[in-house]
């Protein structure tokens, strides 16, 4: 058998490994592998079907792998995975100076997520700014302002950069404080306008009904569609000047347990909320944590 290897190690490669029989005439047994599966060529059918490589084997010419430590066999991870790996590493090096990963390591992951279309590996020109003014600041030569650094990181959090949102929590030994970002939940958010949107809905079909309906009938799809303009506008004042003023919904993991916990800011009916800071406790460990608006930063408080 002729074994011909293209891995993406090499400038020019393709995630595939192809192996061939020596007689060009017949093709039966060719094999096609690749990092998720194996196919093989069957002469008699003239197609090729799946062969039995399991899919917990890793291939580390094709592939970023990571070694079991009690049994030293590899461990083949998901592209969630090996995103976090990567963000890890570039964050650890940029704003700490500390490599996570060797050089060979992290291109390898890297051409491994490029494969697999992941964005994480693509960097645009703010998020190049930011990195570049971390390391600046690490080697004593800023190149911005504190001003200019926390203008810049607002809007990659606005953005939803993974570079500036920390969606994982992370916890310090030398203060023993969790942190972790909180994302707006817009659904929710949505989801407040419904009461005042359902009895204005109402209301209006019963006056069109009222008043309209005698003088021309009009069907009743055609009489929503006049009035929802009115009845948009009108759940989103009341809602928001009336019902649920300065609202805000927030979730994420808790810092400590990673339990899932959300946050509203705002008043209710009048009734005095959260404003700049929510103080909160998890349901599921008993920690209070503090969330900021502005940032929507979580975490824990400090151990005594």
């Amino acid at each position: 058998t002729i074994a011909v290897t293209r891995s993406k190690s090499s400038s020019s490669a393709s995630p595939v490994m192809f192996r061939m029989a020596n007689d060009d005439n017949n093709l039966d047994g060719a094999q096609v592998t690749s990092a998720r599966k194996e196919l093989k060529f069957d002469d008699k059918t003239g197609r090729f079907f799946e062969t039995s490589l399991e899919t917990e084997e890793c291939i580390p010419e094709e592939e970023f792998c990571t070694i079991d430590e009690d049994t030293g066999n590899r461990i083949r991870l998901t592209v969630a995975e090996k995103e976090r790996i990567f963000l890890d590493a570039l964050q650890s090096y940029y704003a700490s100076g500390r490599q996570l990963l060797s050089d060979d390591d992290f291109d390898l992951l890297k051409e491994d997520l490029q494969w697999n279309g992941s964005p994480v590996v693509v960097v645009d020109r703010q998020e190049a700014r930011y990195l570049a003014a971390m390391e600046a600041y690490l080697k004593g030569t800023p190149i911005m302002t504190d001003d200019e650094f926390d203008t810049l990181k607002k809007e990659l959090k606005e953005s939803g950069s993974k570079f500036a949102v920390d969606t994982e929590p992370k916890c310090y030994i030398d203060t023993g404080v969790c942190k972790v970002t909180l994302q707006e939940d817009k659904f929710r958010s949505n989801l407040l306008y419904l009461p005042a949107g359902i009895v204005l809905f109402i209301v209006w079909l019963g006056l069109g009904y009222e008043f309209i309906e005698p003088i021309i009938r009009l069907n009743p799809l055609i009489l929503i569609a006049l009035g929802s303009p009115l009845i948009y506008n009108g759940a989103k004042t009341i809602t928001e000047e009336f019902i649920f003023t300065n609202k805000f919904v927030a979730y994420g993991p808790c810092p400590s347990c990673e339990y899932e916990n959300r946050v509203y800011f705002g008043d209710i009916l009048g009734v005095e909320g959260f404003s700049e800071e929510a103080a909160v406790k998890c349901p599921n460990c008993k920690t209070v944590f503090t969330v900021q608006r502005s940032t929507l930063r979580a975490s824990t408080l400090p151990k005594q």
